[in-house]
């Protein structure tokens, strides 16, 4: 615990440690009387969406370093525990939400199921909720914790399902109708004689950023708030070092050092910047960035995503007061170069054989790899620095074409648009398979096709723009221009911003009439007002169609090799000076 009167000096970017102002001096001999700290050790990852292989494309290496796949995870947490019996005791592996959802096919199709038992086998204990694990409600969220088959699918792959062996965490998220936790909110494990508390949390906006059915019944509160809460209620049951696992986080604008902490910003330093000085670390997730900070007297790390990273942290904790001495922690990449864990071998090639051949079948080919990062907008600011704003994405926008196809005839549409969030993963060069396109779109959501007006148009680009910063991928009938020295819409009146040059959005080359009347395909989680796009709930004639993945690999399919969209969907004024 952090005591009132104590000063933390922090070593580096690094290290946090915990000094008493004014102690009296101690004789040598009364220091070698006392009695020595307990040296306790936790590993954490976050964001491991169901990564049970290594990731391909860009999502598979760190700095160039090729990472992942939960065979050397496991390998690289057993090395970290150490051999001793004494060093495995006081290691505590933790993890900071979105361990399933939008995992590739070998997870996605047994419901996750195989990932929840690769941790189990990897010796996780804690893990916090992410907003991913409200993808299919909470009542699934339930059943993966606690086990049982598949109310609709069954035990798919033959076996039955028990359920995590670590507990999930979740403090903030209730059950409206009795204002109950969802999940144990804390949790308190002992390591030689010292309690260590865990309080997990997901992020509070979870609900803008899942489907409405994922969280149906729950509400979700602060989250410094509500970790505030429990660390007074761990302090009354005596426990005095006190860990938050968080699902929200942050990221660094200068550098790639994933122990760095340079030019750092993000919804998690207000957070931290809100809790009690008793919180002694926060792990946390969600950005899938790398850092180690030292924020508010407090340790906060994260380690990338899809298990290429471990974060080691080491505490030192007063044995008697049950304090936190010191707190360092270290970044570590999951290499490919060391033996695989044969357990984990094991289980995925259970799998896959329960998989069958889906996976390989071949849907289409691509010419050149298409890439699902995004591009920084021309004139909004370096690539390297804060306050760029990220435009088209070469896969969006081609996800995007293939929506607008597959409902151009049938339903009338007139243009399309993809969330970023929504693409997961990159195709590489040559023969696409039905595994590769899952794993780019694996939410299975249907395309929903509805009338907007010019003016709901322009009010939904401005939403990009404003706290979300969430720019959606257009299909290739459509453009638009985008002014940085604009203003972003406030919160309370969304159409308000300056951002989209007016009269510059055409469809199919022609201008957009404020007054007219378009058809326009989403999926179901942007119409249902996702990622914060509250302007499309008010669309009207809602027609809904094919699984998104099923127009993407029908596109594929048809149009077979497809190369990167090279259009210019999204210009700023810095590309088209006023007339």
């Amino acid at each position: 615990m952090s005591i009132p009167g104590m000063r933390r000096a922090a070593y580096g970017l690094t290290a946090l440690a915990v000094t008493a102002l004014g102690s009296v001096a101690v004789a040598p001999d009364q220091a070698d009387a006392r009695p020595k700290p307990v040296d306790v050790k936790l590993l954490a990852i976050n964001d491991f969406h169901g990564n049970l292989e290594p990731p391909s494309g860009s999502s598979g290496s760190i700095n160039g370093v090729p990472a992942g796949g939960v065979e050397y995870l496991a390998t690289e947490l057993a090395k970290l525990r150490g051999e001793s019996k004494k060093e495995q005791r006081h290691t505590i592996t933790v993890a900071a939400g979105d361990l399933i959802g939008a995992s590739p096919l070998l997870s996605a199709a047994f419901h996750d199921e195989p990932t929840i038992e690769a941790l189990n086998l990897a010796g996780l204990d804690f893990a916090s909720v992410g907003n991913h694990e409200f993808d299919e409600g909470a009542g699934e969220l339930l059943r993966i914790q606690n086990g049982g088959c598949h109310p609709v699918d069954g035990c798919a792959d033959g076996t039955p399902y028990l359920g995590a062996n670590f507990q999930y965490l979740s403090a903030n998220a209730f059950k409206t109708a009795t204002g109950q936790p969802l999940l144990p909110p804390y949790a308190v494990k002992k390591v030689d004689g010292v309690k260590v508390g865990f309080i997990g949390m997901t992020l509070e906006g979870t609900p803008d950023i899942v489907s409405q059915a994922g969280t149906a019944g729950l509400s979700f509160a602060d989250e410094a708030e509500t970790a505030n809460r429990y660390a007074r209620i761990l302090r009354a049951k005596g426990v005095q070092s006190i860990v938050v696992l968080l699902h929200e986080g942050g990221q660094q604008s200068v550098g790639t050092d994933i122990n760095g902490c340079n030019g750092f910003s993000g919804p998690i330093v207000d957070i931290v910047n809100r809790m009690d000085p008793s919180i002694d670390a926060v792990v946390s997730g969600h950005t899938h960035q790398a850092y180690n900070c030292e924020i508010n007297g407090k340790l906060v790390t994260s380690a990338s995503s899809f298990g290429r990273l471990v974060t080691d942290i080491d505490l030192k904790i007063d044995r008697k007061t049950g304090d936190v001495l010191t707190a360092t922690a270290n970044n570590v990449v999951v290499t490919r170069d060391v033996a695989k864990d044969p357990a984990q071998t094991d289980l995925i090639s259970r799998y896959k054989t329960a998989l069958g051949p889906v996976a390989t079948k071949v849907v289409g080919s691509t010419s050149t790899a298409i890439p699902r990062a995004q591009e920084v907008l021309t004139g909004t600011c370096p690539a390297d620095a804060p306050g760029c704003i990220l435009g088209e994405s070469p896969l969006g926008n081609l996800i995007a074409d293939a929506q607008l196809a597959a409902t151009d005839n049938e339903q009338g549409a007139v243009a399309a648009f993809m969330n970023p969030g929504g693409v997961r993963a990159d195709l590489d060069a040559g023969p696409v398979t039905y595994e590769e396109a899952f794993t780019v779109q694996p939410f299975t959501n249907n395309l929903v096709t509805l009338d907007l007006t010019g003016a709901q148009l322009y009010c939904m680009l401005e939403q990009q723009f404003g706290t979300k910063g969430k720019t959606l991928q257009p299909s290739s009938t459509v453009s638009y221009v985008f002014d940085p020295a604009g203003t972003s819409a406030p919160t309370d009146n969304p159409c308000a911003g300056t951002r989209v040059v007016r009269g510059s959005l055409t469809i199919g080359g022609t201008p957009v009439d404020t007054a007219a009347t378009y058809r326009v395909t989403v999926n179901n989680f942007l119409a249902g007002g996702g990622d914060g796009f509250s302007v499309l709930k008010g669309g009207t004639n809602l027609v809904t169609g094919a699984v998104d993945l099923d127009a993407f690999i029908a596109y594929l399919g048809e149009k077979s090799p497809v190369s990167a969209p090279t259009d210019n969907r999204i210009r700023t004024t810095a590309e088209v000076p006023a007339a």
